[in-house]
């Protein structure tokens, strides 16, 4: 039997990638000062254009996939003859998880004789898009949709998310750095370095003094954690929200630190919907590790 593979826009993996994979991709929705627009892996709206945006002092935010969105989502593919596993995003970053297993339920009874299969990622950025690249390569290798399924249940809580912020302007508005930490921070060039946590929440883990420290400490982290240490031998994945020189100045490190990664890595652009929540200047380092 055929299926297919869905996930939504906030993989932040390009509309090039997500097409070459043979992935179903929702979009999520996000707003500049009150205008919506569609989350579409920058396709409307190219990433530049909505960072300078953002750094003119546009206001951003965001809606999540509906359940009515979820239910025509999942009867297009089902209707085709399509058995669907869709991977949802962190659950503890957003409702989408469960608006797609309400739309789920509803859609099930209309197609007896299909497969439908909702996860949770517990992932964000191109974490959860390193994920959905993951569960390709595994479908194409013969895996049925219930493997599939119970491969990323048993293995997403190794998917490891680690990134910092050079601007804690956004993460103020967010809530999730006090008005007063954004001040101290910003007079003290602090960085935080922040991963998401095996509830799917993101959390800041150290605060260190100085964009050079946060870059070195994204590394120590890969070290500690990778699989196999330096001896790594999987995908790394990156994203970065308009500033590709410190998104490089980490990858450049991961290489010269892990010599047997699979390939050259993957950066990505922080997506509009996660980037209306970071504002420019976070890096983001993906990899496969222990269970977090």
């Amino acid at each position: 039997m055929a299926y297919i593979i869905s996930c939504c826009s906030t993989c932040d993996l390009s509309a090039e990638h997500i097409k070459r994979m043979g992935v179903s991709c929702l979009p999520f929705h996000f707003f500049l000062d009150g205008k919506e627009y569609v989350d579409d892996l920058g396709v409307t709206m190219p990433y530049a254009d909505f960072y300078a945006a953002l750094s003119a002092g546009a206001d951003p935010s965001t809606s999540q996939v509906s359940v009515g969105e979820y239910v025509e989502h999942f009867t297009a593919l089902l209707s085709e003859g399509n058995d669907v596993l869709h991977v949802a995003f962190s659950s503890g970053l957003s409702g989408s998880y469960g608006s797609a297993c309400t739309a789920a339920e509803q859609v099930r009874p209309n197609f007896p004789d299909r497969k439908l299969y909702v996860v949770d990622s517990l992932a964000a950025s191109s974490g959860y898009g390193l994920i959905i690249d993951k569960l390709a390569e595994l479908r194409d290798t013969g895996y049925s949709i219930e493997e599939l399924r119970d491969w990323v249940e048993e293995n997403k809580l190794r998917m490891h998310h680690w990134f910092f912020s050079t601007d804690l302007t956004f993460f103020v508005k967010g809530g999730r750095v006090t008005k007063i930490e954004g001040v101290i921070g910003g007079m003290l060039s602090i960085c935080p370095l922040l991963h998401v946590s095996n509830e799917g929440k993101l959390v800041p883990v150290f605060k260190l003094r100085g964009k050079k420290r946060a870059i070195e400490k994204s590394v120590e982290m890969m070290v500690e954690h990778a699989i196999g240490g330096i001896n790594y031998s999987d995908k790394v994945f990156m994203s970065n929200a308009a500033c590709p020189a410190d998104a490089e100045a980490v990858a450049s490190l991961v290489r010269a630190k892990f010599p047997k990664i699979r390939g050259d890595i993957l950066i990505n652009s922080i997506g509009t919907t996660i980037g209306s929540h970071t504002g420019p200047g976070t890096v983001a380092l993906f990899f496969w590790g222990d269970k977090r």
